[in-house]
């Protein structure tokens, strides 16, 4: 029997956990044609490369199309010719689409906001014209729970980035097949496959409440070695009985 270094051991652990998702929250199902939003980061490449594989299984059977977005008034650097060598080497076919925004449109909303849903929408737009009928993003575990707090603390709301979730305005599906995978397995899997960083130059990306929830979570962390559990746990152990209820 051949022995697993501990990173390869890391990287089967992962693939177990995109398995585990796909079936605990129906993701995939056989005949599905799926289009994988890739950035260029660790997440979004190693979400390619998982699925990649994942799709050569006979069950389910899925196909897997991988589109990049750039936007053209943000100065984001993709290397375009290494994500597509990345996108190839799985075997899968690969487009590349220009958008933009205009941030004065909605004061309302932050840059980040409208440049997310600028290239979301450009997404939708993409696997509508390449008939796939799912979205997968790269977002793992450690983006649903600090979109949690995120949502708890500053919009006094309960709820977060789903694993699957319905568009019905596009007729589309959003899925995460990583929300199982924690943000530390993915960064030993980029070192593992050598994914190259991208260069990102992002003006607005300072103005994000991201950083602070990030160490938010981590502090949390060490409160309790398992609070990530438990804040995962919590979404699908919603005590009502105990919960404030208007009367009117």
């Amino acid at each position: 029997m051949v022995q697993l270094t501990e990173d390869e051991q890391v990287f089967k652990r992962v693939e177990e956990k995109v398995k585990r998702a796909i079936f605990d929250y129906g993701l995939i199902q056989t005949g599905d044609r799926v289009l994988v939003g890739l950035s260029g980061g660790k997440d979004s490449l190693a979400l390619v490369e998982l699925l990649g594989r994942r799709s050569k299984i006979f069950n389910p059977r899925f196909e897997v199309v991988v589109a990049h977005v750039i936007m053209r008034n943000i100065p984001y650097h993709s290397d375009l010719e290494y994500l597509r060598r990345q996108v190839e080497a799985q075997g899968l076919p690969f487009i590349v689409e220009e958008t933009e925004f205009d941030p004065s449109t909605d004061r309302r909303k932050s840059p980040c906001f409208l440049c997310s849903w600028m290239r979301r929408k450009a997404l939708f737009e993409i696997a509508k014209r390449e008939g796939c009928g799912k979205l997968a993003l790269g977002h793992h575990q450690d983006d649903i729970l600090e979109t949690l707090l995120m949502n708890l603390i500053h919009q006094g709301a309960f709820g977060t980035m789903p694993p699957r979730l319905q568009m019905d305005k596009f007729a589309m599906e959003i899925i995460r097949p990583l929300c199982l995978v924690t943000e530390q397995e993915l960064h030993r899997v980029a070192v593992l496959r050598g994914y190259r960083q991208q260069l990102k130059r992002c003006p607005y990306e300072t103005a994000s409440n991201r950083a602070e929830m990030k160490g938010l979570l981590a502090r949390m962390e060490e409160i309790s070695p398992d609070a990530r559990h438990s804040l995962w746990s919590s979404m699908t152990n919603i005590q009502t009985d105990y919960l404030p209820h208007k009367l009117r």
